[in-house]
């Protein structure tokens, strides 16, 4: 149990202190960023898979129409998830990161009564419906939803909705996702070094070593809450991954100087009773072990896709 919490909140503070790692690359398009994620992602797995001999594995994944599609959604899902968190970190909308990664959870489950017909309590309802009025709160006091917040949710639940459908473990669905991404982010880099606008070859030697970490950087954590899965009951790991919006949003407020106001102080702490409600509602179902599996499924594989 010990090591399970270890390696839990390591991945989380791993995904918290995130926004760290991609501001350090502020002079960099979002697109390229993206590209080198991709990348270096693939050349980290691709170790991996080797080292542990999994290649014909990752081939019969190919094999299968089923799989195969719902590894190319889940690579279309989180490499747009990708783009939109490095470009909202290194455009001072970290706090907007934050809202989304505290609503994914609840999003995943309305995902799972709309597309897998689950039965929600009254008290999983109510978490739902506050929610939604902390996000109406906003939008309406700004004159737009926040669509940062949103978007981050909505890619995360369907991400976790392709991934049951896949049912790959992590080291295979990460290694299929990046190879489909792969010629695309390689055709892209190669364009904007070729016609002088790329910004890698421009870097300072620290930076490109950087750079090429973000493989590493993605990979980890996936591994360590994958070990964490493996040891400790889903509805703790559920009140553990609240460590990263947090990070996320101490980050933003207090080292990036991001405003915070009063209106959305109170949209967040409409999201805040929301979770304290499903958390509970929920630690409740799994000691009397009544949570439907597929619900589980959604919501582990959303908070899988993180970052």
């Amino acid at each position: 149990m010990n090591k399970g919490i270890l390696y839990a909140v390591l991945s989380y503070l791993a995904w918290g202190f995130l926004p760290l790692y991609w501001r350090l690359f502020t002079a960099i398009p979002a697109w390229e960023i993206l590209a080198h994620r991709i990348v270096w992602s693939f050349v980290f797995v691709a170790i991996l898979i080797t080292v542990s001999k999994q290649w014909q594995r990752l081939k019969s994944v190919a094999s299968s129409r089923r799989s195969l599609a719902a590894v190319v959604l889940c690579s279309i899902l989180i490499s747009s998830n990708w783009f939109l968190f490095i470009w909202a970190v290194n455009n001072n909308h970290v706090i907007e990161t934050s809202l989304g990664y505290y609503m994914n959870p609840l999003i995943s489950v309305l995902f799972a009564v709309v597309f897998l017909k689950e039965r929600l309590s009254p008290g999983q309802w109510l978490s739902i419906v506050l929610a939604g009025a902390g996000v109406l709160i906003m939008a309406l006091q700004y004159g737009h939803i926040p669509w940062v917040a949103i978007s981050l949710a909505v890619s995360f639940a369907l991400y976790g909705l392709a991934k049951k459908i896949a049912n790959l473990d992590v080291l295979l669905g990460l290694s299929g996702e990046t190879i489909v991404a792969l010629p695309a982010a390689l055709v892209y880099l190669i364009y904007v070094q070729s016609h002088g606008v790329g910004i890698f070859a421009s870097l300072p030697p620290f930076s490109i070593v950087l750079l090429l970490l973000a493989g590493v950087a993605t990979a980890m954590p996936l591994f360590w809450f994958a070990k964490a899965m493996q040891l400790l009951p889903y509805s703790l790991v559920g009140f553990i991954q609240y460590i990263a919006p947090t990070t996320s949003l101490l980050l933003a407020i207090f080292l990036f100087n991001e405003p915070f106001s009063q209106i959305e102080l109170v949209s967040f702490s409409f999201i805040w009773l929301a979770l304290i409600i499903y958390s509970f509602v929920t630690f409740r179902k799994s000691k009397a072990g009544v949570i439907p599996i597929r619900q589980v499924d959604v919501q582990k594989n959303a908070i899988a896709s993180n970052k």
